[in-house]
């Protein structure tokens, strides 16, 4: 197995430094190119092979070298001290969960706020950008409310390695358009200490073993 330290991979920490917290409809940071334009084709062909929806934890798939190295910066205290100072929280006992999404169902973006159990969630969109995205179809929106997808403030396509972080609350309502099809994601959360979190922990940890074994033919 290749040693993941020798393999060349650093996303644009400079970048997120310079980005700004923008604070309508709610507190986000938008980083395009997180992954520097000249690695993306090498993390696009990378890609773990992820036939069906939901989120996977990487324990559950087999992944190559290059994307157990994005995974290890994806975790790493670089990223964890740069949205630390960005968002003015303090994360440095904060638990992480990571997950991946290869598709997108019929029923996956309806407009909702993430459990108060993770305090950020950190989402890297992994898919060329194209025309697709250009319709608007899974572009990720920041919605004013509850009640209609097209009441949004700002739109995120997940194309070329963009980053778009925020700090979970009441009011951070978010969704996208209907489609079906491939669309990857890379979600990193930092977690709260209380019981409810413990338990999303208890489940993701499980989750991983479960899918492990319900799919032994996924390869990288």
């Amino acid at each position: 197995m290749n040693d993941v330290s020798q393999i060349d991979l650093e996303p644009d920490y400079e970048a997120l430094a310079r980005a700004p917290v923008r604070t309508e409809p709610f507190r986000h940071v938008v980083v395009p190119h997180f992954i520097r334009e000249q690695d993306l084709p090498r993390v696009f062909a990378n890609l773990p092979h992820i036939p069906s929806g939901g989120s996977f934890p990487p324990q559950s798939l087999n992944l190559s070298p290059l994307m157990r190295t994005l995974l290890a910066q994806m975790e790493g205290p670089e990223l964890r001290r740069l949205i630390a100072e960005k968002l003015d929280l303090d994360l440095s006992d904060a638990p992480s969960m990571l997950t991946i999404r290869g598709r997108t169902r019929e029923k996956d973006g309806r407009i909702h706020t993430d459990s108060l159990a993770k305090r950020v969630t950190i989402l890297l969109y992994l898919n060329p950008s194209g025309e697709v995205w250009e319709k608007q179809e899974g572009c990720l929106r920041l919605l004013r409310g509850p009640h209609d997808i097209e009441d949004y403030v700002h739109e995120v396509q997940p194309v070329d390695g963009t980053l778009l972080i925020f700090p979970n609350g009441p009011d951070a309502w978010h969704g996208h358009r209907q489609y079906v099809g491939p669309r990857y994601t890379i979600q990193l959360n930092y977690m709260t200490r209380d019981a409810k979190a413990r338990s999303e922990l208890r489940r993701h940890k499980l989750s991983a073993m479960v899918k492990k074994l319900a799919l032994p033919g996924l390869d990288a």
